[in-house]
């Protein structure tokens, strides 16, 4: 029997999710989004592929959150995009309403789901998934270090000409631009990487992978990635539903670890079918320390807005 995964909202990233999913074949997809017909077009082009890709899943495109019932992962990408004139207290605000609907009405249907949150900003998003939903913290996570190490990673293959596979890294802390590349324990075949670059390309490097989605968007003009993003979500949802324990870095409640409470925060985290089964606390230096204490205090700043908003 195969497993059953919603994606909501039927925009660039989640449709693109969708079409990875359901290209393995080992999940029926059901696809939602307010927007009549866009779920159904998209679904239905997708489905149609089915016998090129050889899959026999199915998805599905809908309006109503009805066929959404007994999912096994609900993957959130619902929301705004930040438009000119808008104040990041405003994106926040209008996304908080978005997803906080969203979730009560994924919850209600399937309430043993793995909630994966991608809605920006994320990691207030994934806080307030888990205020609403009521679920425990191990079944709501966020999808951000995975893309935010994958760019890390890739800008690092591409300066030293070695493949992807040989760099290992981790990204963490918030999804914006204080995030905090973990450059103390990155590796290159082994070798740390202050042995093959020097502090100016790895600080470089750094800063490029903090700016990444603004890269792309002043690349693209009218949107923003989908392509990383959605393999990201891919690689989460297998994880969970091929119980594969893996070390990954996801937005996660944190409790005690890292010397945060109470924050959703992107750490490395053992990922599988029962969602966050575990906090990673790898070694960081006192300045990695440090930055992860201020991007945090950053994701404070937005639950604090919340907060208020919410009185």
């Amino acid at each position: 029997m195969r497993s059953k995964v919603t994606v909501v909202g039927a925009g660039n990233v989640g449709a693109t999710a969708a079409q990875r999913i359901f290209d393995k074949g080992y999940a029926d997809v059901v696809l939602v989004d307010i927007v009549e017909g866009l779920p159904q077009g998209k679904a239905l082009d997708m489905l149609e592929s089915g016998p090129v890709t050889g899959t026999d899943a199915k998805v599905t495109g809908t309006n109503s959150y009805d066929e959404t019932a007994d999912s096994d992962v609900v993957v959130i990408t619902s929301g705004i995009a930040r438009r000119p004139g808008m104040s990041r207290d405003d994106l926040l605000l209008t996304n908080m309403k978005i997803v906080s609907s969203v979730v009560e009405e994924v919850a209600n249907r399937s309430p043993n789901a793995h909630l994966l949150i991608v809605t920006n900003p994320l990691d207030a998003m994934a806080q307030r998934a888990f205020q609403v939903s009521g679920f425990p913290k191990n079944r709501v996570f966020g999808m951000a270090g995975i893309l935010d190490t994958a760019r890390f990673r890739t800008f690092l293959a591409e300066e030293l000409d070695v493949s992807v596979n040989s760099v290992e890294a981790y990204v963490l802390g918030g999804h914006g631009d204080s995030m905090v590349p973990v450059t103390g324990s990155t590796t290159v075949g082994g070798t740390p990487i202050g042995k093959l670059l020097s502090q100016d390309r790895v600080d470089a490097i750094v800063k490029r992978t903090q700016d990444g989605g603004a890269e792309i968007v002043n690349l693209l003009k009218t949107g923003s990635a989908y392509y990383a993003p959605s393999a990201a979500i891919a690689q989460m949802v297998e994880a969970i539903l091929f119980d594969k324990k893996e070390i990954l870095p996801c937005t996660a409640l944190l409790e005690g670890e890292y010397g945060l409470n109470g924050l959703y925060v992107g750490v490395p985290v053992k990922l599988g079918a029962n969602g966050i089964e575990e906090i990673i606390e790898v070694d960081l230096t006192d300045d990695e320390t440090a930055a992860l204490k201020s991007s945090a205090d950053a994701v404070q700043e937005l639950i604090d807005v919340m907060a208020n908003a919410a009185d």
